[in-house]
Protein backbone atom coordinates (compact mmCIF):
# COMPACT_ATOMS: atom_id res chain seq x y z
CA UNK A 1 0.00 0.00 0.00
CA UNK A 2 1.67 3.33 -0.86
CA UNK A 3 1.21 6.02 1.10
CA UNK A 4 2.60 8.86 -0.87
CA UNK A 5 2.20 10.57 -4.25
CA UNK A 6 5.53 11.57 -6.36
CA UNK A 7 5.39 14.70 -8.69
CA UNK A 8 6.53 11.85 -11.88
CA UNK A 9 3.47 10.01 -10.83
CA UNK A 10 1.09 13.64 -11.05
CA UNK A 11 2.78 14.31 -14.41
CA UNK A 12 1.72 10.58 -15.33
CA UNK A 13 -1.63 11.92 -14.71
CA UNK A 14 -1.76 15.01 -16.72
CA UNK A 15 -0.61 13.17 -19.75
CA UNK A 16 -3.49 10.41 -18.95
CA UNK A 17 -6.02 13.12 -18.97
CA UNK A 18 -4.68 14.63 -22.24
CA UNK A 19 -4.91 11.09 -23.72
CA UNK A 20 -8.29 10.82 -22.53
CA UNK A 21 -9.74 13.97 -23.09
CA UNK A 22 -8.01 13.71 -26.65
CA UNK A 23 -10.23 10.63 -27.31
CA UNK A 24 -13.50 11.68 -25.80
CA UNK A 25 -12.97 15.28 -27.37
CA UNK A 26 -15.82 14.83 -29.50
CA UNK A 27 -18.15 13.34 -27.01
CA UNK A 28 -17.65 16.30 -25.00
CA UNK A 29 -18.27 18.63 -27.30
CA UNK A 30 -21.70 16.73 -28.07
CA UNK A 31 -22.57 17.34 -24.37
CA UNK A 32 -21.41 20.91 -24.62
CA UNK A 33 -23.62 21.27 -28.12
CA UNK A 34 -26.59 20.96 -26.18
CA UNK A 35 -26.22 23.37 -22.98
CA UNK A 36 -23.03 25.44 -24.15
CA UNK A 37 -21.12 26.32 -26.89
CA UNK A 38 -20.65 23.34 -28.40
CA UNK A 39 -16.62 23.83 -27.79
CA UNK A 40 -15.48 22.37 -24.30
CA UNK A 41 -14.13 19.01 -25.79
CA UNK A 42 -12.39 21.16 -28.92
CA UNK A 43 -10.59 23.52 -26.25
CA UNK A 44 -9.76 21.21 -23.37
CA UNK A 45 -8.18 18.99 -26.11
CA UNK A 46 -5.61 22.50 -27.84
CA UNK A 47 -4.95 23.16 -23.95
CA UNK A 48 -3.55 19.83 -23.13
CA UNK A 49 -1.94 19.67 -26.19
CA UNK A 50 0.32 22.66 -24.97
CA UNK A 51 0.39 21.48 -21.65
CA UNK A 52 2.09 18.12 -23.55
CA UNK A 53 4.28 20.37 -25.17
CA UNK A 54 5.79 22.10 -22.52
CA UNK A 55 5.97 18.65 -20.38
CA UNK A 56 8.15 17.81 -23.26
CA UNK A 57 10.30 20.59 -23.41
CA UNK A 58 10.60 20.16 -20.16
CA UNK A 59 9.86 17.84 -16.78
CA UNK A 60 9.20 20.04 -13.67
CA UNK A 61 10.91 18.79 -10.67
CA UNK A 62 8.43 20.04 -8.00
CA UNK A 63 4.67 20.22 -7.45
CA UNK A 64 4.89 23.72 -7.45
CA UNK A 65 6.71 23.40 -11.04
CA UNK A 66 4.12 21.33 -12.19
CA UNK A 67 1.34 22.95 -11.50
CA UNK A 68 2.68 26.58 -12.40
CA UNK A 69 3.23 24.87 -15.83
CA UNK A 70 0.38 23.04 -16.11
CA UNK A 71 -1.81 26.03 -14.76
CA UNK A 72 -0.62 28.45 -17.19
CA UNK A 73 -0.42 26.82 -20.03
CA UNK A 74 -4.41 26.27 -19.56
CA UNK A 75 -5.10 29.31 -18.83
CA UNK A 76 -3.51 30.72 -22.04
CA UNK A 77 -4.88 28.52 -24.38
CA UNK A 78 -8.17 27.08 -23.17
CA UNK A 79 -10.85 28.96 -24.67
CA UNK A 80 -14.12 30.45 -22.59
CA UNK A 81 -14.11 29.78 -18.62
CA UNK A 82 -12.95 26.70 -18.32
CA UNK A 83 -9.19 27.70 -19.34
CA UNK A 84 -8.94 30.02 -16.07
CA UNK A 85 -11.23 27.37 -13.55
CA UNK A 86 -8.78 24.60 -14.68
CA UNK A 87 -5.52 26.90 -14.32
CA UNK A 88 -7.10 28.04 -11.38
CA UNK A 89 -6.90 24.58 -10.18
CA UNK A 90 -3.33 23.61 -10.95
CA UNK A 91 -1.81 26.74 -9.40
CA UNK A 92 -3.48 26.30 -5.76
CA UNK A 93 -2.56 23.00 -6.06
CA UNK A 94 0.86 23.44 -6.92
CA UNK A 95 1.18 26.35 -4.68
CA UNK A 96 0.18 23.88 -1.53
CA UNK A 97 2.05 21.15 -2.86
CA UNK A 98 5.07 23.37 -2.99
CA UNK A 99 8.77 22.37 -3.22
CA UNK A 100 8.28 18.99 -2.37
CA UNK A 101 8.61 15.83 -4.72
CA UNK A 102 6.85 13.70 -3.44
CA UNK A 103 4.08 14.10 -0.66
CA UNK A 104 1.48 12.00 1.25
CA UNK A 105 -1.93 10.75 0.97
CA UNK A 106 -3.43 13.64 3.00
CA UNK A 107 -0.93 15.88 1.23
CA UNK A 108 -2.02 15.37 -1.74
CA UNK A 109 -5.58 15.58 -1.25
CA UNK A 110 -5.09 19.00 0.66
CA UNK A 111 -3.38 19.65 -2.82
CA UNK A 112 -6.65 18.94 -4.47
CA UNK A 113 -8.40 20.51 -1.94
CA UNK A 114 -7.07 23.83 -2.57
CA UNK A 115 -7.57 23.41 -6.47
CA UNK A 116 -11.06 22.75 -5.89
CA UNK A 117 -11.40 25.60 -3.53
CA UNK A 118 -10.08 27.53 -6.14
CA UNK A 119 -12.57 26.96 -8.80
CA UNK A 120 -15.23 27.62 -6.28
CA UNK A 121 -13.92 30.77 -5.78
CA UNK A 122 -13.08 31.81 -9.39
CA UNK A 123 -16.43 30.41 -10.67
CA UNK A 124 -18.87 31.23 -7.67
CA UNK A 125 -20.07 27.77 -7.92
CA UNK A 126 -22.17 25.77 -5.77
CA UNK A 127 -23.19 21.70 -5.59
CA UNK A 128 -26.00 21.47 -7.18
CA UNK A 129 -25.63 24.24 -9.78
CA UNK A 130 -24.22 21.70 -12.40
CA UNK A 131 -20.77 22.26 -12.84
CA UNK A 132 -17.54 20.52 -12.60
CA UNK A 133 -17.97 21.49 -8.92
CA UNK A 134 -20.41 18.78 -9.01
CA UNK A 135 -17.87 15.50 -9.37
CA UNK A 136 -14.68 17.55 -7.74
CA UNK A 137 -15.94 18.40 -4.32
CA UNK A 138 -17.46 15.12 -3.83
CA UNK A 139 -14.01 13.61 -5.19
CA UNK A 140 -11.44 15.97 -2.75
CA UNK A 141 -14.23 14.74 0.21
CA UNK A 142 -14.22 11.01 -0.77
CA UNK A 143 -10.42 11.67 -0.60
CA UNK A 144 -10.17 12.96 2.42
CA UNK A 145 -11.90 10.51 4.29
CA UNK A 146 -10.03 7.38 2.83
CA UNK A 147 -6.53 9.35 3.44
CA UNK A 148 -5.67 6.94 5.90
CA UNK A 149 -6.21 3.39 4.21
CA UNK A 150 -3.27 4.95 1.72
CA UNK A 151 -3.40 6.15 -2.16
CA UNK A 152 -4.69 3.10 -4.02
CA UNK A 153 -8.17 3.47 -1.41
CA UNK A 154 -8.17 7.04 -1.72
CA UNK A 155 -8.16 7.49 -5.48
CA UNK A 156 -10.25 4.71 -5.83
CA UNK A 157 -13.36 6.43 -3.66
CA UNK A 158 -12.39 9.85 -5.30
CA UNK A 159 -13.36 8.56 -8.59
CA UNK A 160 -16.51 6.54 -7.34
CA UNK A 161 -17.48 9.84 -5.91
CA UNK A 162 -16.54 11.89 -8.81
CA UNK A 163 -18.66 9.62 -11.34
CA UNK A 164 -21.47 9.64 -9.16
CA UNK A 165 -21.28 13.51 -8.81
CA UNK A 166 -20.89 14.35 -12.81
CA UNK A 167 -23.91 11.61 -12.90
CA UNK A 168 -25.82 13.38 -11.16
CA UNK A 169 -25.57 16.40 -12.76
CA UNK A 170 -28.11 15.25 -15.33
CA UNK A 171 -31.07 15.85 -13.89
CA UNK A 172 -30.15 19.62 -12.56
CA UNK A 173 -30.67 22.32 -13.80
CA UNK A 174 -27.99 24.70 -14.50
CA UNK A 175 -27.44 27.61 -12.30
CA UNK A 176 -23.83 28.96 -13.53
CA UNK A 177 -22.70 29.32 -16.88
CA UNK A 178 -24.00 29.26 -20.57
CA UNK A 179 -26.19 25.94 -19.81
CA UNK A 180 -28.11 28.45 -17.01
CA UNK A 181 -29.46 30.57 -19.71
CA UNK A 182 -31.31 27.34 -20.75
CA UNK A 183 -33.43 27.61 -17.45
CA UNK A 184 -35.39 23.89 -17.37
CA UNK A 185 -34.59 22.21 -20.81
CA UNK A 186 -30.85 22.70 -19.29
CA UNK A 187 -32.36 19.47 -17.12
CA UNK A 188 -31.88 15.89 -18.95
CA UNK A 189 -28.46 16.30 -19.83
CA UNK A 190 -24.84 15.86 -18.34
CA UNK A 191 -22.59 18.92 -17.57
CA UNK A 192 -19.33 18.71 -20.10
CA UNK A 193 -17.97 20.44 -17.14
CA UNK A 194 -18.58 17.27 -14.56
CA UNK A 195 -17.53 15.12 -17.39
CA UNK A 196 -13.78 16.30 -18.05
CA UNK A 197 -13.33 16.95 -14.40
CA UNK A 198 -14.09 13.01 -13.58
CA UNK A 199 -11.61 12.60 -16.66
CA UNK A 200 -9.05 14.15 -14.50
CA UNK A 201 -9.82 12.32 -11.70
CA UNK A 202 -9.75 8.70 -13.01
CA UNK A 203 -6.61 9.78 -14.86
CA UNK A 204 -4.96 10.52 -11.14
CA UNK A 205 -6.44 7.26 -10.12
CA UNK A 206 -4.72 5.28 -12.78
CA UNK A 207 -1.21 7.39 -12.32
CA UNK A 208 -0.95 6.32 -8.48
CA UNK A 209 -2.98 3.33 -8.01
CA UNK A 210 0.22 0.74 -7.50
CA UNK A 211 -0.07 -2.29 -9.54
Amino acid sequence: MSDHVTVAEAIDAVRRWQRTIAEQRDDLTELDSVIGDADHGTNMARGLDAVIHKLDESTPATFADLGKLVGMALISTVGGTSGPLYGTLFLRFGTTGGAATEIDTAGFGAALRAGVDGIVARGKAEPGDKTMVDALIPAVDAWDQAAADGVDAAAAAALAAAQAGRDATIPLVARKGRASYLGERSAGHLDPGAASATMLISAIRDAVVTA
